[in-house]
Protein backbone atom coordinates (compact mmCIF):
# COMPACT_ATOMS: atom_id res chain seq x y z
CA UNK A 1 0.00 0.00 0.00
CA UNK A 2 1.36 3.32 -0.94
CA UNK A 3 -0.32 5.42 1.54
CA UNK A 4 -1.34 9.33 0.59
CA UNK A 5 1.81 9.56 -1.88
CA UNK A 6 -0.05 10.98 -4.78
CA UNK A 7 3.55 10.67 -6.54
CA UNK A 8 3.55 7.08 -6.17
CA UNK A 9 -0.44 6.02 -5.87
CA UNK A 10 -2.00 4.57 -8.10
CA UNK A 11 -5.41 2.83 -9.04
CA UNK A 12 -3.10 -0.61 -8.74
CA UNK A 13 -1.50 -0.30 -5.61
CA UNK A 14 -4.39 1.75 -3.84
CA UNK A 15 -5.35 5.36 -3.33
CA UNK A 16 -6.00 6.41 0.28
CA UNK A 17 -8.74 9.15 0.70
CA UNK A 18 -9.03 9.12 4.37
CA UNK A 19 -10.50 6.17 5.25
CA UNK A 20 -11.60 5.55 2.04
CA UNK A 21 -9.45 3.06 -0.44
CA UNK A 22 -9.80 3.73 -3.46
CA UNK A 23 -8.60 1.06 -6.22
CA UNK A 24 -9.12 -1.29 -9.08
CA UNK A 25 -10.23 -5.09 -7.37
CA UNK A 26 -7.83 -7.46 -7.18
CA UNK A 27 -9.24 -10.93 -7.30
CA UNK A 28 -12.19 -13.29 -7.57
CA UNK A 29 -13.35 -12.71 -4.15
CA UNK A 30 -13.27 -9.22 -4.25
CA UNK A 31 -15.25 -9.37 -7.41
CA UNK A 32 -17.98 -11.74 -6.15
CA UNK A 33 -18.17 -8.90 -3.15
CA UNK A 34 -18.77 -6.04 -5.43
CA UNK A 35 -21.30 -8.19 -7.16
CA UNK A 36 -22.97 -8.40 -3.95
CA UNK A 37 -23.03 -4.47 -3.37
CA UNK A 38 -24.71 -4.68 -7.26
CA UNK A 39 -27.40 -6.93 -5.80
CA UNK A 40 -28.34 -5.19 -3.15
CA UNK A 41 -28.71 -1.62 -4.47
CA UNK A 42 -29.91 -3.04 -8.33
CA UNK A 43 -32.09 -5.67 -7.17
CA UNK A 44 -32.88 -4.87 -3.18
CA UNK A 45 -33.55 -1.22 -3.39
CA UNK A 46 -34.54 -0.59 -7.22
CA UNK A 47 -36.80 -3.56 -7.33
CA UNK A 48 -34.85 -4.88 -10.92
CA UNK A 49 -35.63 -8.53 -11.95
CA UNK A 50 -32.92 -11.43 -10.77
CA UNK A 51 -32.41 -13.88 -13.30
CA UNK A 52 -31.04 -17.67 -13.26
CA UNK A 53 -28.80 -18.20 -10.27
CA UNK A 54 -28.71 -14.41 -8.87
CA UNK A 55 -31.52 -14.59 -6.40
CA UNK A 56 -30.02 -17.60 -4.93
CA UNK A 57 -26.72 -16.22 -5.00
CA UNK A 58 -27.32 -12.73 -3.63
CA UNK A 59 -24.88 -11.03 -6.62
CA UNK A 60 -25.09 -9.41 -9.88
CA UNK A 61 -23.29 -11.28 -12.27
CA UNK A 62 -22.71 -11.53 -16.43
CA UNK A 63 -19.98 -12.62 -18.69
CA UNK A 64 -18.44 -9.09 -18.99
CA UNK A 65 -17.52 -9.43 -15.37
CA UNK A 66 -14.85 -11.73 -16.12
CA UNK A 67 -13.24 -9.81 -18.84
CA UNK A 68 -13.53 -5.94 -17.13
CA UNK A 69 -11.83 -3.60 -14.28
CA UNK A 70 -13.78 -3.00 -11.18
CA UNK A 71 -13.15 -0.04 -9.96
CA UNK A 72 -13.67 -0.06 -6.22
CA UNK A 73 -14.21 2.00 -3.31
CA UNK A 74 -13.33 0.08 0.11
CA UNK A 75 -14.15 1.76 3.44
CA UNK A 76 -10.93 0.65 5.94
CA UNK A 77 -13.37 0.45 8.88
CA UNK A 78 -15.87 -2.59 7.73
CA UNK A 79 -14.50 -5.38 7.65
CA UNK A 80 -15.47 -7.94 4.31
CA UNK A 81 -17.68 -7.85 2.14
CA UNK A 82 -18.97 -5.01 3.75
CA UNK A 83 -15.84 -2.63 3.18
CA UNK A 84 -16.82 -2.35 -0.49
CA UNK A 85 -19.14 0.56 -0.39
CA UNK A 86 -18.41 1.82 -3.70
CA UNK A 87 -17.92 0.38 -7.68
CA UNK A 88 -17.70 0.89 -11.42
CA UNK A 89 -17.30 -1.58 -14.10
CA UNK A 90 -14.74 -0.31 -16.71
CA UNK A 91 -14.43 -2.49 -20.08
CA UNK A 92 -11.93 -0.74 -22.22
CA UNK A 93 -11.59 -1.37 -26.32
CA UNK A 94 -8.61 -3.23 -26.20
CA UNK A 95 -9.69 -5.67 -24.22
CA UNK A 96 -13.19 -6.13 -25.86
CA UNK A 97 -12.20 -6.05 -28.78
CA UNK A 98 -10.77 -9.88 -27.38
CA UNK A 99 -13.42 -11.00 -25.69
CA UNK A 100 -17.21 -9.82 -25.96
CA UNK A 101 -18.60 -6.73 -27.95
CA UNK A 102 -19.45 -3.68 -25.48
CA UNK A 103 -22.29 -4.33 -23.60
CA UNK A 104 -24.30 -0.69 -24.63
CA UNK A 105 -23.33 -2.88 -28.33
CA UNK A 106 -26.75 -4.38 -27.41
CA UNK A 107 -29.34 -1.70 -27.49
CA UNK A 108 -26.85 0.57 -29.76
CA UNK A 109 -25.35 1.13 -32.52
CA UNK A 110 -21.53 2.58 -31.54
CA UNK A 111 -20.14 2.37 -34.91
CA UNK A 112 -19.80 5.79 -34.91
CA UNK A 113 -17.66 5.57 -31.21
CA UNK A 114 -15.99 2.54 -32.95
CA UNK A 115 -14.61 4.67 -35.67
CA UNK A 116 -12.52 7.49 -33.40
CA UNK A 117 -9.18 6.55 -33.27
CA UNK A 118 -7.69 5.52 -30.36
CA UNK A 119 -8.79 3.86 -26.66
CA UNK A 120 -12.36 3.96 -25.50
CA UNK A 121 -13.76 2.31 -22.38
CA UNK A 122 -17.37 1.88 -21.80
CA UNK A 123 -18.54 2.52 -17.89
CA UNK A 124 -21.12 0.10 -16.33
CA UNK A 125 -23.01 -1.46 -12.91
CA UNK A 126 -22.08 1.61 -11.22
CA UNK A 127 -23.58 2.11 -7.71
CA UNK A 128 -22.50 3.33 -4.12
CA UNK A 129 -23.90 1.43 -0.88
CA UNK A 130 -26.75 3.48 0.69
CA UNK A 131 -24.87 4.82 3.20
CA UNK A 132 -22.15 6.08 1.43
CA UNK A 133 -23.89 8.51 -0.77
CA UNK A 134 -23.21 11.97 1.02
CA UNK A 135 -20.23 12.79 -1.34
CA UNK A 136 -17.10 11.37 0.03
CA UNK A 137 -17.17 7.84 -2.17
CA UNK A 138 -18.79 9.29 -4.91
CA UNK A 139 -15.78 11.96 -5.33
CA UNK A 140 -13.77 8.99 -5.02
CA UNK A 141 -15.64 7.29 -7.84
CA UNK A 142 -14.92 10.04 -10.20
CA UNK A 143 -11.25 10.44 -9.12
CA UNK A 144 -10.83 6.78 -9.98
CA UNK A 145 -12.19 7.41 -13.31
CA UNK A 146 -9.82 10.13 -13.99
CA UNK A 147 -6.82 8.71 -12.94
CA UNK A 148 -8.18 5.27 -15.51
CA UNK A 149 -8.22 7.64 -18.17
CA UNK A 150 -4.74 8.97 -17.79
CA UNK A 151 -2.99 5.88 -17.35
CA UNK A 152 -4.61 4.23 -20.00
CA UNK A 153 -5.04 7.39 -22.38
CA UNK A 154 -8.62 6.87 -22.91
CA UNK A 155 -9.94 9.27 -25.55
CA UNK A 156 -13.83 8.43 -25.22
CA UNK A 157 -15.96 7.30 -22.44
CA UNK A 158 -19.86 5.85 -22.86
CA UNK A 159 -22.12 3.96 -21.75
CA UNK A 160 -25.94 3.30 -20.51
CA UNK A 161 -27.64 5.49 -17.90
CA UNK A 162 -31.02 4.90 -16.53
CA UNK A 163 -33.93 7.04 -15.69
CA UNK A 164 -36.18 4.92 -13.31
CA UNK A 165 -39.11 3.27 -14.42
CA UNK A 166 -40.43 2.06 -17.99
CA UNK A 167 -43.14 4.21 -19.37
CA UNK A 168 -41.53 6.56 -21.54
CA UNK A 169 -44.21 9.08 -21.83
CA UNK A 170 -43.84 9.38 -17.50
CA UNK A 171 -40.28 10.39 -18.45
CA UNK A 172 -41.57 13.12 -21.30
CA UNK A 173 -39.63 15.81 -19.90
CA UNK A 174 -36.10 14.75 -18.84
CA UNK A 175 -36.04 12.45 -22.27
CA UNK A 176 -36.79 15.96 -24.15
CA UNK A 177 -34.75 17.96 -22.39
CA UNK A 178 -31.72 15.37 -23.01
CA UNK A 179 -32.47 15.18 -26.48
CA UNK A 180 -33.30 18.83 -27.60
CA UNK A 181 -30.61 20.22 -25.20
CA UNK A 182 -27.83 17.85 -24.54
CA UNK A 183 -27.34 15.84 -27.60
CA UNK A 184 -23.75 14.16 -28.39
CA UNK A 185 -22.25 15.93 -31.55
CA UNK A 186 -23.76 13.81 -35.21
CA UNK A 187 -20.35 12.00 -35.33
CA UNK A 188 -20.10 10.76 -31.93
CA UNK A 189 -23.87 10.29 -31.64
CA UNK A 190 -24.66 6.60 -30.73
CA UNK A 191 -28.55 5.32 -31.93
CA UNK A 192 -30.70 3.16 -30.51
CA UNK A 193 -30.94 -0.14 -31.89
CA UNK A 194 -34.49 -0.30 -34.44
CA UNK A 195 -35.69 -3.08 -32.33
CA UNK A 196 -35.35 -1.05 -29.42
CA UNK A 197 -35.48 2.42 -30.19
CA UNK A 198 -37.46 4.82 -28.46
CA UNK A 199 -37.83 8.49 -29.83
CA UNK A 200 -36.92 10.86 -26.57
CA UNK A 201 -38.63 13.70 -28.11
CA UNK A 202 -41.51 12.95 -25.98
CA UNK A 203 -42.52 17.01 -25.83
CA UNK A 204 -42.21 19.55 -28.20
CA UNK A 205 -39.39 21.99 -28.07
CA UNK A 206 -41.28 24.64 -26.80
CA UNK A 207 -42.71 23.00 -23.70
CA UNK A 208 -39.83 21.88 -22.24
CA UNK A 209 -38.35 24.86 -19.55
CA UNK A 210 -34.30 24.70 -19.47
CA UNK A 211 -34.49 24.75 -15.67
CA UNK A 212 -37.23 22.48 -15.22
CA UNK A 213 -35.96 19.93 -17.59
CA UNK A 214 -32.55 19.76 -15.21
CA UNK A 215 -34.55 19.62 -12.56
CA UNK A 216 -35.74 16.58 -13.64
CA UNK A 217 -32.65 14.43 -14.43
CA UNK A 218 -31.26 12.08 -12.14
CA UNK A 219 -28.75 12.99 -10.09
CA UNK A 220 -26.27 11.40 -11.83
CA UNK A 221 -26.75 12.33 -14.87
CA UNK A 222 -27.06 15.83 -13.92
CA UNK A 223 -23.56 15.22 -12.83
CA UNK A 224 -22.42 14.17 -16.01
CA UNK A 225 -23.73 17.01 -17.70
CA UNK A 226 -21.97 19.19 -15.53
CA UNK A 227 -18.68 16.91 -16.53
CA UNK A 228 -18.97 17.49 -20.12
CA UNK A 229 -21.32 14.20 -21.24
CA UNK A 230 -23.84 14.38 -24.20
CA UNK A 231 -26.12 11.89 -25.36
CA UNK A 232 -26.91 9.69 -28.11
CA UNK A 233 -30.38 9.24 -29.94
CA UNK A 234 -32.93 7.75 -28.80
CA UNK A 235 -33.83 5.73 -25.17
CA UNK A 236 -33.81 1.73 -24.61
CA UNK A 237 -36.24 0.04 -22.22
CA UNK A 238 -34.92 -2.10 -19.97
CA UNK A 239 -37.54 -4.23 -17.87
CA UNK A 240 -35.64 -6.26 -16.63
CA UNK A 241 -33.93 -3.50 -14.40
CA UNK A 242 -37.37 -1.50 -14.35
CA UNK A 243 -34.83 1.52 -16.50
CA UNK A 244 -35.08 3.39 -19.30
CA UNK A 245 -31.62 3.98 -20.22
CA UNK A 246 -30.08 6.91 -22.51
CA UNK A 247 -26.39 6.43 -24.18
CA UNK A 248 -23.98 8.66 -22.53
CA UNK A 249 -21.00 9.69 -24.48
CA UNK A 250 -17.69 11.92 -23.14
CA UNK A 251 -15.40 13.26 -25.80
CA UNK A 252 -11.95 14.29 -23.70
CA UNK A 253 -10.65 16.07 -26.47
CA UNK A 254 -13.73 18.17 -26.70
CA UNK A 255 -14.22 19.25 -22.77
CA UNK A 256 -13.56 22.15 -21.59
CA UNK A 257 -9.90 22.46 -18.89
CA UNK A 258 -12.36 22.96 -15.81
CA UNK A 259 -13.93 19.76 -16.56
CA UNK A 260 -11.15 18.00 -17.63
CA UNK A 261 -9.90 18.43 -14.20
CA UNK A 262 -12.83 17.61 -12.76
CA UNK A 263 -12.21 13.73 -12.56
CA UNK A 264 -8.64 14.03 -11.13
CA UNK A 265 -9.58 16.22 -8.06
CA UNK A 266 -11.06 15.72 -4.86
CA UNK A 267 -14.22 18.67 -5.88
CA UNK A 268 -17.55 18.91 -4.38
CA UNK A 269 -19.94 15.75 -6.05
CA UNK A 270 -23.25 15.67 -5.16
CA UNK A 271 -24.17 13.69 -7.62
CA UNK A 272 -25.30 9.98 -6.45
CA UNK A 273 -23.38 7.34 -7.98
CA UNK A 274 -25.91 4.50 -8.37
CA UNK A 275 -27.83 3.20 -11.73
CA UNK A 276 -29.07 0.33 -13.93
CA UNK A 277 -26.83 -1.98 -15.65
CA UNK A 278 -25.36 0.14 -18.47
CA UNK A 279 -24.44 2.94 -16.02
CA UNK A 280 -22.05 4.96 -17.17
Amino acid sequence: MTGNNPERATLETGIMLGPLELRLARDEKEIRALQRLRYRVFYDEMKATPIGSMKAEGRDFDAFDEICDHLIVRDTKRDGDESIVGTYRLLRRSVACQHHEFYTAGEYDISKLLAVDGELVELGRSCVDMNYRAGAAVQALLRGLGAYVVQHDIRIMFGCASLHGTEPDDLALPLSYLSYHVAAPDDLRPRALDHLFVDMERLPFDQVDLRQGRASLPPLIKGYIRAGCRFGDGAVIDRQFNTTDVCVVLDMTRIDDKYGKRYTKEDEADEVVEDGPGGA
